[in-house]
């Protein structure tokens, strides 16, 4: 493999990622994460299960399309440090790729083990929800910068950008906590669906509702919220250091988190129909990736001038 091709590879790494994400979110969505029982990585006690019902089938193709995701990053990670010398950026990005995908491989067995699947409700699982997208995020950053890094774009220099790393770190945590924030609300949608938008309105106010519905309706405030923190911070990151790309990664962050905001009131008003849930998620990735690719090419070594 040369290192161009390798490019290409890290690229369809990450588009397979999201299709992983976007296919695990439909698990969660038609409450099939507890399609295989309590059990890991068996499924029903079997290797293959006998007559598999339609819930099962669906866990089932998570887990292997998973398992086919950690395959590709081992590879990542192995033709990283054939094609590239001791020290160099792309085999950083390639160790902390694999180490991120196997933690979301422990974080997928904990959550069938523990039962916090199907119609779990606990705040357990709300909180075990969130670190998971966490981190499925973090994944997603990684092999973004991985790619971008075996595309030519320097390593990082945090030298002398200290105002730059802290509106780069507001902005992380923004889209961190809203992201884990969304998890929140799309569990309370999937466990406790309504037939009008009056009467999810009225679980929300109610004082005495079930957990994950108290905290869903912040979900909505955190994401106006994070999206003027992001239009601040995408324009403050461009002009600091305008190099090639930044400018055009800004406009991108900012279209799609407009789209965004619109998509989530549609998907408000439309009680969360699974189709817009995973729409929803998809354009969530896309606001990530640009923010990441935004804060790989402020903060490369080498700039060039836009």
């Amino acid at each position: 493999m040369t290192t161009k091709r390798f490019e290409r590879y890290v690229w369809i790494v990450l588009g397979y990622t999201i299709v992983v994400i976007l296919w695990g979110a439909f698990v969660r969505a038609t409450g099939s994460g507890a399609g295989c029982g309590n059990h890991w990585p068996l499924c029903n006690g079997e290797v293959i299960p006998r007559a598999p019902l339609l819930e099962t089938i669906i866990e089932i193709s998570h887990r292997l399309t998973s398992g086919l995701l950690l395959i590709m990053i081992v590879g990542l990670t192995f033709f990283s440090f054939r094609l590239y010398p001791k020290g160099h950026i792309v085999r950083r990005g390639g160790v902390l790729t694999l180490v991120l995908v196997i933690i979301e491989a422990l974080f997928g067995a904990a959550l069938v083990l523990l039962e916090l699947v199907a119609h779990n409700a606990s705040l357990t699982r709300a909180f075990s929800t969130s670190l998971h997208l966490v981190n499925t995020l973090v994944l997603v950053g990684a092999i973004t910068l991985t790619g971008m890094w075996a595309r030519g774009i320097a390593a990082p220099d945090f030298k002398g950008r200290g105002r730059m790393l802290t509106w780069i770190i507001v902005g992380v945590m923004m889209t961190l906590l809203l992201g884990a924030s969304g998890g929140i609300a799309a569990l309370g949608d999937t466990l406790f669906p309504v037939t009008t938008f009056a009467e999810g309105l009225a679980q929300d106010l109610d004082m005495t509702a079930n957990v994950l519905l108290r905290l869903r309706v912040l979900h909505p405030v955190i994401a106006i919220a994070t999206g003027i923190v992001m239009v601040v911070v995408s324009q403050v990151i461009a002009q600091m250091n305008p190099v090639a790309g930044t400018r055009q990664a800004s406009r991108v962050l900012l279209a799609a988190y407009v789209g965004q905001l619109a998509l989530g009131t549609v998907n408000m008003v439309l009680l969360a129909p699974i189709p817009i849930q995973l729409l929803h998620l998809l354009l969530a990735d896309v606001i990530w990736i640009a923010f990441v690719v935004l804060v790989g090419l402020a903060l490369q070594r080498e700039s060039r001038p836009a």
